[in-house]
């Protein structure tokens, strides 16, 4: 079968590599892809939000499965579309339609969700644009450290964690007066600051029944020690050396199952890829937010300690037909992601600096993000550049092969973090 996967991102070279794998894959297509994905694929110069293009592209090339990478054609409603096209309507999408995909589209939809089927997470309050001084009041009585969210999407940046008021304050100008990011802060969710460990949770969702996949924990921070800016995210590991038995069993239980049963009750039946960010307080898990698609690093540490064949898995996903057991086997070894970046990044950062280094052969699997190629010239084109993903009897072991590799590539400015993992290993 022919598959196309819309995104450009590591995210998308790994679902793209991994369903490339698949006996049953005849081609894939990444649109647009990047600078690594055409060694995996063909990748297509489409717009995945322009979604009359894409609809034509499966039309004219005979694509049989579609497999939706970012969030924002499935925000925006690309699946509703392919659904409502005649020249897609019978094509398979893997992906939440548009009202599921609030989960990540809001962040107030996603509490009062939440809040309405009993899912665990932070106290909050939401303001609007207008409501700035109340926005105020509230951060005055609650004090510091408390958490501001940009209500829409803000591609992984629009969180800010405030350990004093003044910062709060400063954060919640950024949002509301300012539109720092945009659109997405037209609302503020300002919650109650949680206390513990974060690690995420991914499931596969056919509509009623869902697979767990390996756990994963990410570093969103640019410095290291967990400080600074929030990034699209500088490296992961799986699994999580702290998601015991009875931790799994809350979040199943707790989380996962009140989700899926509260989006049947609402008449939203979600298919597709859904996130869990989680944090641990004392060995009860709370709902940060969730993604109606995978994470990005998670993606490049998770998708790889998959032995399965993922194809099937998703095709039958995106039909509602999921086998009520998993039947994904998952392989033992430990894994561990180092994200390389531009300098400068998450703020400004220059791109086209050439790539020297990347190994011709090795045990580590090298995934492409913020990369072009030109001519057979590869250079940088994002702020996160390449993931590093290693496998070994233990993190220490995975890490270690990973920041090897991470020496040896090079770029101007290259920048990693080194110390991804530190809090559980």
């Amino acid at each position: 079968m022919k598959v196309l996967v819309l995104g450009s991102g590591g995210r998308e070279h790994t679902l793209a590599w991994a369903i490339a794998k698949s006996p049953l894959c005849e081609k894939v297509f990444i649109a647009p892809g990047n600078g690594g994905t055409s060694q995996t694929g063909e990748n297509v110069q489409l717009n995945p939000n322009n979604f009359d293009e894409v609809a034509g592209f499966v039309a004219v090339n005979k694509i049989d499965f579609v497999v939706v990478g970012p969030e924002d054609p499935l925000v925006n409603g690309i699946v509703d579309y392919f659904a409502s096209d005649s020249r897609t309507a019978r094509i398979p999408i893997f992906g939440p339609q548009k009202a599921a995909a609030q989960l990540e589209g809001s962040k107030s939809f996603a509490k009062a969700f939440m809040q309405k089927h009993h899912i665990p997470t932070a106290e909050y309050r939401e303001f609007s644009d207008k409501e700035f001084d109340k926005a105020k009041s509230y951060i005055a009585q609650k004090g510091a450290p408390i958490v501001l969210k940009a209500d829409g999407l803000a591609a992984g940046k629009g969180v800010r964690v405030c350990f004093s008021e003044n910062e709060a304050l400063e954060a919640l100008e950024d949002i509301l007066l300012d539109k720092k990011y945009g659109e997405a802060g037209a609302k503020v969710v300002i919650e109650q600051f949680l206390d513990g460990i974060e690690l995420s949770v991914f499931a596969i969702c056919d509509g009623a029944r869902y697979w767990l996949l390996p756990t994963a924990k990410d570093y969103k921070r640019i410095g290291e020690g967990d400080t600074g800016l929030n990034t699209g995210g500088m490296g992961a590991i799986s699994p999580v050396p702290f998601a015991n038995e009875e931790l799994m069993q809350k979040i199943k239980e707790q989380v996962v199952d009140r989700t899926m049963t509260g989006l049947q009750k609402d008449g939203i039946p979600y298919r597709g890829f859904l996130y869990f960010g989680l944090i641990n307080v004392n060995n009860n898990p709370f709902v940060i937010e969730y993604n109606c698609r995978m994470g990005d690093p998670e993606t490049e540490v998770v998708i790889p300690r998959i032995k399965s064949d993922l194809l099937p898995v998703l095709l039958d996903a995106a039909k509602g037909s999921l086998p009520e057991d998993s039947q994904i086997e998952v392989l033992e070894q430990s894994a561990a992601t180092v994200m390389l970046v531009s300098g400068g990044y998450p703020e400004n950062y220059e791109k086209g600096k050439g790539i020297k280094g990347i190994p011709a052969k090795s045990e580590s699997l090298i995934f492409h993000a913020g990369t072009v190629n030109k001519e057979g010239v590869l250079s940088t084109n994002g702020g996160r550049v390449i993931a590093i993903t290693s496998f070994g009897s233990n993190l220490k072991e995975a890490l270690a092969k990973s920041f090897q590799v991470a020496d040896e590539i090079r770029f101007e400015g290259k920048y990693c973090r080194r110390d991804i993992g530190f809090d559980v290993v």
